[in-house]
Order: C-alpha cells, then sequence, then structure tokens
C-alpha cells in the first residue's frame, strides 16, 4: 500500500496542472487494476479541503462533493473512515473547518464530552465549549 499526498488528490479533483492531473489519474486507475489500495491520512484530507476552499474558492458543498467521490473510489483507504464521514457532514452542514470536527470525532471516541475552545463559531454547538 502506498499513501497519497494532497497535492495528487488536488490535481486530480482540479485538474488545473494537465500533466499532473493525467498522472494522478493514471495512478488511481493502475491501482484499481491491480487491486491495490491507496492510503489517505485524515491531516491530507484537512489540507485538501483548506486547499480547495482558500486557493481555489471551492464552496462547501464543492469541497463535500469532491470528498464524496474520493470516499467512493474502491482504491483509496481513508484513515478511521467513520469519523471522516462524520466530521464530513458537520462540516458540509455549517460552521467550522472539517479539521475542527474531526478533532470533535477523533475527541469523542477517546472519551471526551466537550472540546474547549476559543473558536466563537463553535461555540454555537454543544460538542464545544469556551475555556
Amino acid at each position: 500500500m502506498r499513501g497519497v499526498d494532497t497535492n495528487v488528490l488536488v490535481r486530480f479533483l482540479v485538474g488545473d496542472d494537465p500533466s499532473q492531473a493525467s498522472r494522478a489519474a493514471s495512478l488511481f486507475a493502475r491501482a484499481t487494476a491491480e487491486g491495490e489500495r491507496l492510503f489517505v491520512a485524515q491531516i491530507v484530507v484537512c489540507e485538501l479541503v483548506w486547499v480547495l476552499g482558500y486557493a481555489y474558492d471551492k464552496s462547501r458543498s464543492e469541497i463535500a462533493a469532491g470528498l464524496e467521490t474520493l470516499l467512493r473510489a474502491r482504491q483509496l483507504t481513508f484513515e478511521e473512515v467513520d469519523q471522516l464521514r462524520a466530521a464530513l457532514e458537520r462540516f458540509a452542514a455549517g460552521d467550522g473547518d472539517l479539521a475542527d470536527w474531526l478533532i470533535w470525532e477523533r475527541s469523542r471516541a477517546a472519551g471526551v464530552e466537550r472540546v474547549v475552545t476559543f473558536d466563537g463559531r463553535l461555540l454555537r454547538a454543544p460538542e464545544f465549549v469556551e475555556v
């Protein structure tokens, strides 16, 4: 199994560099043909969301749709996919970054009842409390 870096996923989804986009698509096609799984770490997904939102000005719904496409890809294996899906759902619904909701999901899995924060956007959600 090989890991996939953020820039490979960006090129695959955005296609702004035709040569790299083609190489990314070929990587995924080869992995599928050979039965190889490619690993995507949660930090890669966090970077991907940030890059798509800030560098490419994609909306939450566009980002969520792109991630859903990746999550359905047979050749990709995601770290803690259930936590990622739950965080993605919360991210798509409103306040907070994907990283914030992954922090919540990872913390909840560790037995945490609330996450303390200074982020006013997150304080609207019951999972977060003020320091």
